[in-house]
């Protein structure tokens, strides 16, 4: 498997379900860290600034969000397969996590 990078969408297996996250740790800690941080994504989409919209553009079949309020803390191996990449909008991820901070 390949090492998650920021940015990028991958499935998260855990115990209650299979769903897409949006990593947010950075590229270079994420290759050496057991856990990471993602923001989960939801088909509820609520048009805030804590939100970052993703769809087919992004590798996911249906129009959906990744929530910044819903930050999570992930095991490294529960990340099973890459989705699609959002890398390209990296200013899109820091404005919602400075919407997050609200600083």
């Amino acid at each position: 498997m390949s090492t998650p990078q920021q940015g990028e969408i991958w499935w998260a297996e855990t115990d209650v379900a299979r769903r897409p996250v949006l990593v947010v740790t950075r590229s270079e800690s994420a290759a050496v860290l057991t856990a990471i941080v993602v923001a989960p994504v939801t088909r509820t989409i609520r048009g805030i600034p804590t939100e970052v919209r993703l769809g087919a553009d992004e590798g996911l079949t249906v129009d959906c969000a990744a929530s910044f309020d819903s930050l999570q803390r992930i095991r490294r191996p529960m990340l099973t397969e890459k989705a699609g990449d959002l890398r390209w909008r990296r200013d899109e991820i820091c404005g919602a996590l400075n919407a997050l901070a609200d600083c």
